[in-house]
């Protein structure tokens, strides 16, 4: 009696052999790239997979869903293999990678660029060797000042119209972040008996950013207290403080003003240093660039010290460090200065 055979013997016997191969190509895979190549080549929208499925249509419609359910455990299967060594060949790169790029941390550097000190320092340094042959000394204040000191000593009490001048973060009722470095030589006033030449500098704070200012910036502040001090000692000191800062050759100006600290006030210019008053960009085709604001001090200053404005007069001036290096340096934008990128700060190196 002869033997009946199963009319899709073959078809199971080829799906079989195609799950063997598949397997074995992916176990056999060296290199991802391989193991890729191989997942396209059986499980590809084109694989030999998708092939078979599509002889599926010549099975009886009653028989398709026991094959379809084969195929797709085929499918799970092969997808769980290819992960497997998948996975065993991403460890495999790894450790070749860190094994490649291992560092002796016994060898020396390569070396390192040595840092640059930031234009504020420098202009910092430069004003205070200037000041220094004057005679005067440094002195810092702190940067959260009492409304006092940065306002009360300074002939600005509560309600006054200058504090509107100036925006201010409070700290609470009566503390602040300075708003100028003023407070420097008006608590040096009340505590140390004229005469004296201060210098005071550091960091000052407002509520106002844009292309030209910053919300934390810098400045100095000079003052002079002893007898029988003019307008022109002021003009006179100014003068010098330019001309060594900038350059000879430059001149000064000034012109009425209003600070509530000094009386008589003035804003100061000078001759533009870049193009030395024949008009150019920086200076609006002026020839002259505003650097900063002076004055006598106000008698009312002395009075809430308790030092007698008939025996001391006194002047004070000062200016901003960041405005002064962006006339000195032609920097183009203030916010250059806080965010420390190494191509803004190594231009200043030695």
């Amino acid at each position: 009696m002869s033997q009946i055979k199963d009319p899709h013997h073959n078809l199971s016997q080829a799906l079989e052999q195609l799950k063997n191969q598949a397997l074995e190509s992916f176990q056999n895979s060296t290199q991802r790239q391989e193991l890729y190549d191989q997942k396209v080549r059986f499980l590809g929208k084109q694989g030999l997979l998708t092939d078979f499925m599509k002889k599926l249509s010549g099975v009886p419609k009653e028989e398709r869903p026991k094959w379809g359910q084969l195929l797709n455990q085929i499918k799970v299967q092969l997808e769980s293999r290819h992960a497997e060594v998948e996975t065993k060949l991403q460890k495999k790169e790894l450790d070749q990678k860190i094994q490649s790029e291992k560092i002796d941390v016994t060898l020396p550097s390569a070396g390192e660029p040595l840092g640059t000190s930031h234009p504020v320092t420098l202009v910092t340094r430069e004003f205070f060797q200037i000041m220094s042959r004057l005679g005067y000394s440094l002195n810092m204040g702190p940067c959260i000042e009492s409304d006092h000191y940065n306002f009360q000593a300074l002939n600005i009490p509560q309600h006054h119209p200058a504090r509107d001048m100036q925006d201010t973060f409070f700290v609470d009722d009566n503390l602040v972040l300075r708003t100028h470095t003023s407070p420097v030589w008006s608590r040096y006033l009340e505590s140390n008996k004229p005469p004296f030449r201060i210098l005071g500098t550091g960091p000052v704070f407002r509520c106002d950013s844009d292309i030209s200012h910053l919300p934390h910036f810098h400045q100095f502040e000079a003052a002079l207290v002893d007898r029988k001090v003019s307008m022109s000692d002021l003009k006179g000191t100014i003068s010098f403080v330019v001309r060594e800062f900038f350059g000879q050759g430059l001149q000064t100006r000034f012109r009425p003003s209003f600070f509530p600290f000094t009386e008589p006030s003035a804003e100061v210019d000078c001759t533009c240093p870049i193009c030395h008053g024949k008009g150019c960009s920086l200076c609006k085709q002026s020839g002259w660039i505003e650097i900063g604001g002076c004055g006598l001090i106000h008698p009312n200053v002395f009075s809430e010290a308790k030092v007698s404005s008939e025996e001391w007069q006194g002047f004070a001036f000062g200016f901003g460090i960041e405005r002064m290096a962006i006339i000195k340096y032609g920097i183009p934008d203030i916010r250059l200065f806080p965010e420390n990128d190494l191509r803004f700060l190594t231009q200043f190196g030695a």
